[in-house]
């Protein structure tokens, strides 16, 4: 995972599959704490977040560019 100061720096495919693997992280975060294995429970909120910060880059960059195609 990506910290959020590097996330900006990242491309828009990059950030895609940032996403994708940020996705992943937390199923497979929810998947531990359903069966009891996860510790941190703080962490399922951490990737959510994480999650949304990655949604947001990517919708800033798609609002720049459809100002630029006008």
């Amino acid at each position: 995972m990506a910290k959020k100061s590097n996330l900006a720096d990242l491309s828009l495919g990059e950030l895609i599959d940032e996403l994708k693997a940020t996705k992943q992280e937390a199923l497979n975060l929810r998947f531990r704490n359903a069966t009891g294995q996860l510790e941190n429970t703080a962490e399922l909120g951490k990737v959510r977040k994480q999650i949304a910060r990655i949604n947001t880059l990517i919708r800033q960059r798609e609002i720049v560019a459809a100002e630029a195609g006008q």
